[in-house]
């Protein structure tokens, strides 16, 4: 099997609009989350709170020939890829287009004002607000194909549009893509905008934070007192390239691959399995040919909705039978659904290399229905580990676990 390194990354999250930036801020031990003054325009909307990438500034050279398809998400999509590339020293590299580099990449959907302008068609009988590339910017593989046609790459496209998970599927089959000898390299991620029908959509199940007047102490993922998540928005990008292609071209290697497992719950669309969680779990150290000893930390999905901290809790309890460390980035950014994924396995990573992990902000009493584990809380801590794992899961019983070795 071949070996697969991360040799650049990229993001735009509310943190920060690049890898320095964002992971400052997050040593700050302060959310970015905030009162929408839009949200409350919105009759019967009940959580008024989001996280967004508002210090991003479109740069000049994304021009309206570059953007002519894409609408926000691929444009932060874009913005986090040109990143990675450069860090990688890829940037206009003949292996772009040479067919061995391919794309992985995801998001929820599409961006939702095309979609809007989309279905005018229907509600209004006219079509006016169709253009030639309405559908480009709504449909569900957008980010990919924009980037891919954006950087003429020629190798596979694989499109994820599995909601919380798509990032880290993203990366999971750009790394067997690699590991398999299908590509060289890989440009992985995902990527979502903002948009108040993502705040609806939980909102109607009960699983949006509702502490408008003090946002600073929400969301609190795995708190006995926790009532939510709350909706951000961003992107990652990670560059994953065959180890001895990135080697043999001087490249810096950030961390290795070593591990990916995924499945499907198969019993309910948003009531998550903590069995089927463990066993995603279990897959990813069986791929790395590691034990759950070997693992130092563990970056948590960490919602804080009733459900899905106790079955991602428990199942990581039972998985590795420790008290891990563990904590997660949403308490900080809020949960940036497609991209969650990749800008926490980015972050994780920088966590690693700089030997200090954040704490789980704002959770001051472990609920006891939640898992036994070592929750991070309080200045972070510092901590050396070789091997750190990010977990994801999503809508559909999608279960994604991605392990990291320095």
């Amino acid at each position: 099997m071949r070996r697969v390194v991360i040799t650049g990354y990229g993001l735009v999250s509310a943190l920060g609009n690049d890898v320095p930036s964002a992971v400052s801020r997050l040593r700050v031990l302060e959310n970015t989350v905030k009162i929408s003054e839009e949200l409350k325009t919105y009759v019967g909307l009940q959580s008024h709170l989001c996280a967004l990438a508002d210090g991003f500034v479109k740069p000049a050279h994304f021009t309206r020939k570059v953007i002519r398809t894409m609408g926000r998400v691929s444009i932060l999509a874009l913005a986090a890829t040109e990143q990675a590339l450069a860090q990688a020293g890829l940037t206009d590299d003949p292996i772009l287009k040479g067919g061995r580099t391919g794309v992985a990449y995801g998001s929820s959907s599409g961006s939702v004002d095309a979609i809007a302008d989309f279905y005018t068609v229907l509600h209004a009988h006219e079509v006016k607000n169709v253009t030639s590339s309405t559908y480009i910017k709504m449909m569900p593989q957008t980010t990919a194909v924009n980037l891919s046609v954006h950087f003429g790459t020629t190798g596979r496209l694989i499109p994820t549009g599995t909601a919380c998970t798509s990032g880290s599927l993203a990366i999971g089959n750009a790394y067997e893509a690699i590991r398999y000898g299908l590509q060289d390299v890989m440009i992985a991620g995902g990527a979502e905008e903002f948009s108040a029908t993502q705040v609806a959509v939980f909102d109607t199940l009960f699983a949006t934070s509702r502490l408008n007047d003090d946002p600073k102490h929400t969301p609190r993922a795995f708190d006995r007192d926790r009532d939510g998540l709350v909706i951000g928005e961003g992107a990652g990008t990670l560059i994953l390239e065959e180890r001895e292609h990135a080697l043999a071209r001087g490249a810096t290697v950030l961390a290795e691959v070593i591990g990916f497992g995924t499945n499907t719950d198969g019993r309910h669309v948003t009531q998550p399995n903590h069995e089927t969680m463990a066993t995603a779990l279990r897959l990813a150290l069986a791929d790395a040919g590691i034990g759950p000893e070997a693992v130092g930390y563990v970056n948590a999905h960490g919602t804080a909705t009733l459900l899905g901290d106790v079955a991602e809790s428990t199942a990581t309890e039972a998985v590795f039978g420790r008290h891990v460390p563990v904590s997660t980035l949403k308490n900080y950014i809020g949960h940036t659904l497609g991209a969650c994924g990749a800008l926490e396995a980015i972050l994780s990573i920088e966590m690693m290399r700089g030997e200090w992990f954040a704490p789980n902000l704002n959770l001051t009493a472990p609920d006891p229905k939640c898992g036994t584990l070592d929750y991070i809380m309080g200045e972070g801590r510092t901590l050396s580990t070789d091997t750190v794992v990010s977990n994801n899961f999503a809508f559909g019983g999608v279960n994604t676990s991605l392990i990291f070795r320095r």
